[in-house]
């Protein structure tokens, strides 16, 4: 009864243009947030993924484990029938109690840090944001709290880790390696779960029923999720936790794990291995120290809450984002010099770029344009648009800068050091390199879906914007 209550309010929103809409766009109202409606190729886009990624991730993982890492192998031995998929699934490791027995410690070990250590990081590291902070006001009007301890939480879980390793002995650093496929069956378990939960509580006792989105296609729905802001009590925010814990926090655990394996077994680590740690780390680093920032970007400003995060945070991001580190176990490739410093460079020169445009749009909303770009003030577009709740909000978007080349040169500079990780584990096989493929369909698609949202809600103020800064990725190209 309170789903269905929930649900005729959110409609009777739409019905009046809750969700957003351009001043400039005559009363019409706009799509502020993911589709009402869903069309054929969406539908089957969503169903396509609910049925093969999971087949997507366990077959990259499977190629490791019984094809030293070899792509098209299983495929060719399928092919000739030198092997069926039934003994194929038949020796892949199992789900085991050992292993769900470490993924439980871990996931509650991670709530634990999220839910009961208040961020402690911000009062002794000078410059780093944390605490109790504002979020991006929702498409029904909402400003969100969240306690932003990303920081403090992965300092302790590593330094545990290594304290572990040197002093405690605990467990073995090769943990997470030896248990990896039992592991990702837990991993599974839970984004099915959470996902199953979150779809479940949108419709019977959602946190802001003005804030959800009912398409009337239940797969679309339970993908892309109903729910913007999805919470237990008051501080337990799925998006945030999911977004950033457990699984980038685990992704350099992952990664040291990888790095003891390889010492294990050939008694050294190579430099690949070594670049990989350092460069994912620093990508990892840099997520938790501008945690706060974080939650005025489009996963938590526009992505509702549904598999697309739950699952894909659990089970998608550990593994398949570190493929590199696995594949390094599989083949200890010795980089050149001249080799790894061009991968150093690349990856430093690409989290320049994405750490710099990143800056200068946070620099510009912090002090509202009235801040020094590349030594000039900046320009921009001012822009207005309506939220649910009725309210006219004004927003400027800059066209000075790394924002004045492209639209999204930030993701220009994540997809140069997308490239650097996969450029680490040599050219020998094509497995490290499904990263930058996925991340350039990825944030392609992703530009479009924000350019699409950015269009609707600021209606002709985002068509002068696009006037002044007309390409997407590279200056003059794209």
């Amino acid at each position: 009864m309170k789903g269905s209550v929930a649900m005729e309010a959110t409609r009777r929103r739409a019905q009046h243009g809750a969700n957003g809409k351009s001043s400039e766009e005559g009363g019409q109202p706009a799509q502020w947030g993911r589709a009402w409606e869903v069309d054929w190729f969406s539908l089957s886009g969503v169903i396509g993924l609910l049925c093969f990624a999971p087949f997507i991730v366990f077959y990259f993982v499977m190629a490791c484990d019984q094809y030293q890492c070899s792509v098209s192998q299983p495929l060719i031995e399928l092919y000739q029938g030198e092997t069926t998929l039934l003994s194929i699934w038949s020796r892949a490791p199992s789900f085991t109690w050992s292993a769900a027995k470490i993924y439980a410690i871990w996931v509650s070990f991670q709530v634990f840090l999220y839910m009961c250590v208040p961020d402690m990081t911000h009062k002794l590291i000078p410059g780093y944001v944390g605490g109790v902070q504002d979020g991006a006001r929702t498409p029904a009007g909402v400003i969100n709290k969240y306690e932003v301890n990303g920081l403090q939480c992965w300092l302790i879980t590593h330094a545990l880790w290594f304290a572990n390793a040197h002093y405690f002995h605990w467990f073995s650093p090769t943990i997470i390696f030896d248990n990896w496929i039992p592991l990702m069956w837990c991993a599974n378990i839970l984004g099915y779960a959470v996902s199953t939960y979150a779809f479940t509580k949108a419709y019977l006792f959602p946190t802001c029923a003005e804030d959800c989105k009912f398409t009337g296609n239940v797969f679309y729905n339970y993908m892309m999720g109903i729910e913007f802001n999805p919470r237990v009590g008051k501080w337990f925010d799925f998006k945030l936790f999911f977004n950033g814990r457990p699984g980038i926090v685990a992704w350099t655990l992952i990664n040291l794990s990888y790095m003891a394996k390889q010492q294990e077994l050939y008694g050294h680590v190579t430099n690949s291995m070594i670049l990989v740690n350092v460069l994912q780390a620093l990508y990892v680093l840099d997520f938790f120290w501008n945690e706060a920032w974080y939650l005025k970007t489009i996963d938590i400003c526009h992505d509702h809450f549904g598999w697309y995060l739950g699952w894909g945070d659990c089970v998608w991001l550990p593994y398949l984002y570190t493929l590199q580190g696995l594949y390094l176990v599989y083949h200890p490739v010795q980089l050149s010099s001249a080799h790894a410093l061009a991968v150093l460079l690349l990856g430093l020169v690409g989290y320049y770029i994405f750490r710099s445009t990143n800056h200068q749009k946070d620099l510009f909303r912090r002090t509202e344009g009235s801040c020094s770009i590349w030594g000039s003030k900046p320009t921009y577009i001012e822009c207005s648009y309506n939220s649910g709740d009725g309210g006219l909000h004004r927003s400027k978007l800059m066209t000075s800068g790394f924002w004045g080349l492209a639209r999204h040169l930030n993701y220009t500079g994540d997809l140069m050091g997308s490239l650097a990780y996969c450029a680490a584990c040599g050219f020998g096989h094509i497995l490290p390199y499904f990263y930058i493929v996925y991340m350039t369909i990825l944030l392609v698609h992703r530009c479009v879906r924000d350019e699409h949202r950015c269009s609707s809600k600021y209606g002709k103020d985002w068509k002068r914007y696009t006037d002044v800064v007309p390409r997407r990725l590279i200056p003059g190209v794209f």
